[in-house]
């Protein structure tokens, strides 16, 4: 069967530069932080445009550290798209804080401003913006909204390491942004790590405190942190992965055409609209099929892996008691709802054969 995500053909592309940093690592006995962190933490900043960049244990490590740097306080308010991964409204909630499910645009999936501006009140702290499948969400507007409500944004870049937005790369829109090198991510480890960007010294400052037990000199704690420090083999693996990741995502690019000229005349499947002044990272390649159920049948019967992301609507999950927010969505999220039956993903990365994927379509 076809690869969902052809992990294996990377690491053959890149294994005689990927076994020099692994055996530099293993030899120097440098295994947590050190310089492979400091240097991808340089690199990570100078590619994307940020003035500091905090590398971290995961993904969602990174949003609980920014909603911590933010200042989120038991019973704020936060709006969070209710179409994504369970992430950002998951760290909301475990900070005590309470999520605001805000609907999508039905074209693009990405978080609807109208859906944010209705669900603003005087307990909303914030926006956290997911750049959902690999392209940047509608931070012009949503920087309106937030201004006028005196919100911060964060942006959740987990999907877009490397997506662009009107000549701007992702991982600096927000006050603070975060990314996730998840194996599977356009720029992704051998495990989990993440990272969280800023243009504000005081945030950065205090990120990086909060990710090593509070403290900035060797046991003495300023403040309540966790152990969120990125270890040094994954940061060396990332430096080889960064190098490569422009001619990567090149060919995510090329990819994406091959797919999108064979469903320009495919009836009832529609891929992910990509916003004008947009580029993707495509992390997933996605559809919307009216008939999801007669087109997984077809893709099983060609041999085809897919996946569903999301199934569910953030708000119906039973870990969130949207009860004791008041109005926590946004009349009910009918586009997202919609959406959760009908979104499908297909195999992709830089090294899927889509050719193949759409041969044995015809």
């Amino acid at each position: 069967m076809i690869p969902f995500v052809n992990l294996t053909a990377q690491r053959d592309a890149y294994r005689r530069e990927l076994e020099a940093v692994e055996k530099r690592v293993l030899d120097s006995g440098c295994y947590i932080g050190g310089a492979e962190v400091r240097a991808l933490e340089e690199e990570l900043s100078c590619y994307c445009g940020a003035a500091h960049t905090i590398t971290c244990g995961s993904g969602t490590q990174a949003l609980e550290l920014a909603l911590m740097v933010l200042g989120l306080e038991p019973g704020d308010q936060v709006i969070v798209p209710d179409f994504t991964f369970i992430a950002p409204a998951e760290c909301v909630q475990k900070l005590r804080g309470i999520p605001l499910f805000a609907d999508i645009d039905k074209s693009t999936l990405q978080i609807d401003p109208e859906s944010v501006k209705r669900l603003a009140g005087p307990r909303t702290k914030g926006i956290i913006a997911v750049n959902l499948f690999g392209q940047c969400a509608p931070y012009e507007k949503l920087r309106e909204i937030a201004n006028e409500n005196g919100l911060w944004i964060l942006e959740d870049s987990a999907q877009a390491f490397g997506a662009i937005q009107n000549g701007k790369k992702a991982c600096t829109f927000g006050d603070i942004s975060i990314t996730s090198f998840y194996p599977s991510k356009p720029l992704g480890c051998y495990g989990d790590g993440g990272a969280i960007f800023t243009s504000n010294p005081e945030y950065a400052e205090k990120a990086r405190l909060l990710a090593n037990h509070g403290s900035s000199e060797r046991y003495r704690h300023i403040e309540i942190g966790v152990n969120g420090r990125l270890d040094a083999l994954q940061a060396a693996v990332l430096r080889v992965k960064l190098r490569h990741l422009d001619e990567e995502l090149e060919r995510r690019q090329q990819n994406a055409k091959v797919y999108d000229r064979f469903f320009e005349d495919a009836p009832g499947l529609t891929p992910q609209a990509i916003a004008t002044g947009n580029t993707s990272t495509y992390a997933q390649y996605t559809l919307i099929a009216e008939n999801r159920a007669e087109f997984i049948s077809r893709l099983e019967k060609a041999g085809i892996p897919h996946c569903i992301h999301y199934p569910s609507p953030l708000h119906a999950q039973p870990c969130f008691n949207t009860a004791s927010a008041g109005p926590a969505t946004d009349s009910g999220c009918l586009i997202t709802e919609k959406t959760c039956t009908q979104v499908l993903s297909l195999p992709f990365c830089a090294f899927t054969d889509t050719q193949e994927v759409v041969d044995r379509l015809k």
